[in-house]
């Protein structure tokens, strides 16, 4: 009888522990339940037209054959938590699809000359290794956007054999046509109705099978607009996905694009770097901005890219050195920004990245991945850097250096001054928004110096301050 007594003490000590264990087991299970339907509901808002969760996120482009000396999926995987840690959301992986053989340029070809839309590039992996990707970087808060090409496919595509009416053929020859100097590729005939649904449908495929966040659509607006009026649609009835187009055509706003390339800024800012222009050139192009686009138009606006590094010597020739620096803030801060960082950057690598070759990045300095972070961080925590928040513009007694502006909410507020030239300045804001923002108490983000009305501020060359609250 003792020994039962015992055995049973010892079981309902047992089970009282499990019961205690039991409860936060199933809370936390609760809790995160509660967290995905939350998710859920906030990945399907819409602000503007664009997917809710767009307004303050940020674009990383992930070149995946460059990135890791292995230059596959899984080996990209490791550099997910840093990537997080600076403060990462939207991950822009280049095309992730396989290379045509024939007229390849180099020995492993362009990325942008598809031999199949519905398969994985065995160099990167395979589709499970792809899904488990995503899958890990959905679990850590990313969203993934990968890169189309839907204007042309590669010269070896099967549909060039199945399916010849699907492109656009030489008057003449007969031949499939290849645009520009994209010998690699041959152009698709949109007016083929079956070219739309095929188009569609593989679009389709990439939601449905590996749960993407959206597209980067390479060169958009050479693919005739009726696509795009019936895709778009119908892709974001699939998902709340992200659609950024690589044109400056303001009709791809209309179409249904949430975001588009912002190349007369970037261009402007490369000129001020070189001293061609000074920093009222940018009071053009926001005029351009505004004038020309929609007003929930939003722009990818980034210092580098895959196309500007390889051929154009961006960053690391266009904005040398601490040159670069006001120009990441401002493509960070300025009005409708959905701001953009290429692979690389946050070291920096300061060379071209071959486009056709291989040629590992190495990664060890992170010099401006500090930077990168506060940026990122100022970005997701204060609602006055939204895409849809409008700058109002503060003029100084030296414009033609000094770039500044403000932009606020009810109850948030940022203000950034750049230096814009390779002088030292000493200058003075001027206007009534200044003294009302003073008012508002705004911490030095960016530069220690407390702001004071009236008080005469010094920058040296490419200088920056930036101000919150």
């Amino acid at each position: 009888m003792l020994a039962s007594y015992h055995t049973k003490k010892r079981d309902l000590n047992y089970l009282t522990v499990m019961k205690w264990n039991i409860i936060p087991f199933f809370a936390t299970l609760i809790w995160l339940a509660a967290c995905f339907q939350q998710q859920k509901v906030n990945d399907s808002r819409l602000i503007d037209g664009h997917p809710g969760w767009m307004q303050q996120t940020n674009v990383y482009e992930v070149n995946t054959r460059q990135y890791t000396p292995e230059g596959t999926f899984n080996a990209f995987a490791k550099h997910l938590s840093r990537l997080r840690d600076m403060g990462v959301e939207v991950l822009w992986f280049m095309p992730i699809n396989p290379i045509s053989k024939v007229d390849r340029k180099g020995t492993l070809g362009s990325y942008y000359a598809v031999s199949d839309y519905t398969s994985i590039n065995p160099e990167y992996g395979t589709l499970a290794d792809w899904k488990a990707l995503v899958t890990q970087a959905h679990t850590m808060g990313f969203k993934v956007v990968i890169d189309w090409v839907p204007n042309h496919t590669g010269a070896d595509h099967p549909w060039l054999t199945t399916h010849p009416d699907f492109y656009v053929r030489d008057s003449i020859t007969g031949k499939a046509i290849s645009q520009f100097d994209w010998t690699d590729t041959r152009k698709l005939n949109y007016k083929n109705p079956v070219v739309t649904d095929s188009m569609l449908a593989a679009m389709q495929y990439w939601i449905r099978e590996t749960d993407i966040d959206g597209y980067r659509c390479d060169q958009a607006h050479l693919v005739d607009s009726n696509f795009w009026y019936k895709a778009i649609p119908k892709l974001k009835k699939e998902k709340n996905i992200l659609m950024i187009a690589e044109s400056e055509d303001a009709w791809v706003h209309r179409a249904g694009f949430d975001i588009t390339y912002p190349w007369k800024a970037f261009h402007v800012m490369v000129d001020i770097s070189a001293g061609r222009k000074n920093a009222l050139a940018l009071d053009t192009v926001q005029h351009y901005i505004d004038t020309t686009f929609t007003k929930n138009a939003s722009l990818l606006y980034f210092t580098s890219n895959h196309d500007e590094n390889s051929w154009n010597k961006a960053d690391y020739g266009t904005m040398p050195g601490d040159i670069h620096t006001p120009f990441a803030i401002l493509t960070q801060t300025l009005p409708r920004s959905v701001p953009m960082i290429y692979s690389g950057q946050e070291e920096p690598i300061l060379r071209p990245i071959p486009f056709f070759e291989k040629d590992t990045l190495v990664f060890n300095k992170f010099t401006r991945a500090p930077l990168y972070k506060q940026l990122l961080q100022l970005r997701k925590n204060n609602a006055a850097l939204a895409a849809a928040i409008p700058m109002q513009r503060v003029h100084t007694t030296a414009d033609t250096a000094i770039y500044a502006f403000i932009r606020k909410t009810n109850n948030n507020g940022v203000l950034v001054i750049v230096n814009l030239s390779s002088k030292n300045q000493s200058f003075e804001l001027t206007g009534e928004q200044v003294k009302a923002f003073i008012q508002e108490k705004p911490k030095a983000y960016i530069g220690d110096k407390m702001l004071i009305v009236g008080d005469r501020l010094q920058l040296t060359p490419w200088e920056s301050r930036v101000y919150a609250y």
